[in-house]
């Protein structure tokens, strides 16, 4: 093994026992852009340690197990979509206590679903984490002594931190990159699912492949009695929730048709009310501003600058209706049961992500565009293929859709 890892550009400095566990120690190459950068990396190397099962049969030989940890650090719409998976999970391990390891917005999210009893938040940010406080989380988690943990996203980050965690039983989906290391880290796989499956339902299918009978999917999320009352009073009775902005700024609607799309629906039902929210970040700000000042109408009405994502969900909740493009908050509006209008580039694997049901409204687009920084409409600062996409025939859409 320490000649391959040489051979990989990684050198073994040691070997190192660790709660009766053996492990080998890897210098991480200074060009390696992970989640240890320029540190070493814990590699279980005894049978103990990481027990390789018949995928098949892992529940059945893990089903005793009394603490169960499940691995993501995604943010909101990721967060969202693990959460039926977490409930197979509860429901097959009752006896357990239920972690999940998740990013500090993801770690809101998975707040709102009861299954889980405790949320890890792992901060990702460079800018905003240090060394010292990862170190003091790697050491607690391992404090825990899993007994299961669950990667779904097979991600190059979680993939290290389900080793870190030094639970006995690991498994991942292997649905990233495919590395050496891997088996190293992780000794059982689930084989990558169709991509054309939504997400949740991917993750659902790698329980299944590890033994689990599947109930039907379910979010069952929880806004707290606080948010409700709040929402109450900020969300006025039959209005629709707009959101003009993604993290992505090529999966955004241009400005000028959301104001297009607002005369319209207003000359259909003049006594409609719209409210509108956006992130923190000054981008998304400065967007809901501009819409905001084009169409100074008293209808539309801003939702305060710095929502929690229970308050988010008590005002969605609230709402006849979610108009947006592919963003965290479609799919938050989704699991709450809103019925949702969005608007998709068909580019990439993104079938995985569209809400499904029949309140659920898909208006796509073919587009040439890719996810990177050489993108053709990265210049223009805008996808010209959702440009295509006309106010006209999104109000209409609307429209029938509030008839229901």
């Amino acid at each position: 093994m320490s000649g391959n890892a040489r051979e990989n550009g990684m050198k073994v400095i040691g070997i190192d026992g660790m709660e009766d566990r053996v492990y080998v120690l890897l210098s991480v190459p200074s060009n390696w852009r992970g989640f240890l950068y320029r540190q070493s990396i814990p590699v279980p190397i005894t049978q103990y340690a990481m027990p390789r099962l018949d995928l098949g049969h892992l529940y059945e030989a893990t089903r005793t197990a009394k603490k169960v940890v499940v691995v993501d650090l995604g943010f909101l719409g990721d967060s969202l979509h693990l959460v039926p998976a977490l409930w197979e999970i509860r429901d097959h391990y009752p006896q357990a206590e239920l972690h999940v390891l998740s990013s500090p917005l993801g770690a809101e999210v998975i707040g709102l679903a009861p299954c889980v009893d405790r949320v890890w938040p792992v901060e990702l940010a460079p800018e905003k984490r240090t060394w010292r406080e990862q170190w003091r989380l790697v050491r607690a988690l391992r404090r825990e002594r899993f007994d299961m943990a669950f990667n779904l996203s097979g991600s190059d980050r979680t993939i290290i931190m389900t080793a870190l965690t030094a639970a006995r039983w690991r498994v991942a989906h292997a649905a990233g990159r495919k590395h050496f290391w891997n088996r190293w880290l992780i000794a059982n796989w689930a084989p990558r699912q169709d991509t054309d499956l939504t997400v949740f339902e991917q993750r659902r299918r790698v329980l299944a492949e590890c033994g689990f009978k599947l109930e039907p999917a379910r979010f069952d999320l929880r806004v707290d009695e606080a948010s409700i009352r709040w929402a109450a009073t900020a969300v006025p009775p039959g209005a629709i929730h707009l959101s003009v902005n993604s993290a992505n700024p090529l999966k955004e609607w241009p400005l000028e048709h959301h104001v297009a799309l607002l005369k319209r629906l207003w000359d259909f039902r003049p006594e409609l009310r719209v409210v509108v929210s956006a992130a923190a970040k000054p981008s998304e700000q400065e967007r809901l501003q501009q819409l905001a000042g084009t169409v100074h109408d008293a209808r539309l009405q801003a939702l305060p600058e710095r929502l929690t994502i229970r308050q988010l969900a008590g005002a969605l909740r609230r709402c006849r209706l979610h108009i947006g493009p592919d963003s965290g908050v479609l799919h938050l509006a989704w699991a709450l049961g809103v019925p949702t209008l969005s608007l998709f580039r068909e580019q990439g694997a993104y079938r995985a992500w569209l809400p499904r049901g029949a309140a659920n409204q898909v208006v796509s687009v073919p587009c040439t565009c890719v996810d990177h920084y050489e993108a053709p409409c990265e210049h223009l600062g805008r996808a010209e293929c959702l440009a295509r996409i006309q106010p006209a025939q999104v109000a209409e859409i609307v429209c029938e859709q509030l008839k229901t």
